[in-house]
C-alpha cells in the first residue's frame, strides 16, 4: 500500500506500508529519519505525526497511554497522534501524514 509522508521542508515521500505493521516502523525502514527514541512502546512522543484530516477516522481514536504521551509532544493539534500507535491495514492505502518538528532527527 502507498502511504504519504510529508516532512518538515513540505517534501512528501510516497512510502511502502505494510499491513500490521506500524506507521512508525514504515516510516523507519523506508530511510524517513524519524527519532522514535522507545522503539514503538509508547513510552514518548518523538514518532508525533499530524494525519491528514481525510484519515482520522481511519486512524481510529488515541488510546489513554497514546494520550499521555501526546501531553508531552510539541504543537500537539486535534490531528496528533503517535506513528508507533497507528497499525496498517489494507484499509491504510492513500494515508497522508505530516511529520512533526519533534519526530525529526
Amino acid at each position: 500500500m502507498k502511504i504519504t509522508v510529508t516532512d518538515l521542508d513540505g517534501n512528501d515521500h510516497e512510502i511502502e506500508g505494510k499491513a500490521g505493521w506500524t506507521l512508525m516502523e514504515c516510516i523507519r525502514d523506508a530511510g524517513i529519519p524519524i527519532k522514535a527514541e522507545c522503539g514503538g512502546a509508547c513510552a514518548c512522543a518523538t514518532c508525533h505525526v499530524y494525519v491528514d484530516e481525510a484519515w482520522l477516522d481511519a486512524t481510529g481514536e488515541r488510546s489513554e497511554e497514546e494520550e499521555d504521551m501526546i501531553d508531552l509532544a510539541l504543537e500537539v493539534e486535534d490531528s496528533s497522534r503517535l506513528a508507533c500507535q497507528i497499525e496498517l491495514s489494507d484499509a491504510s492505502e492513500g494515508l497522508k501524514v505530516k511529520l512533526a518538528r519533534d519526530a525529526v532527527l
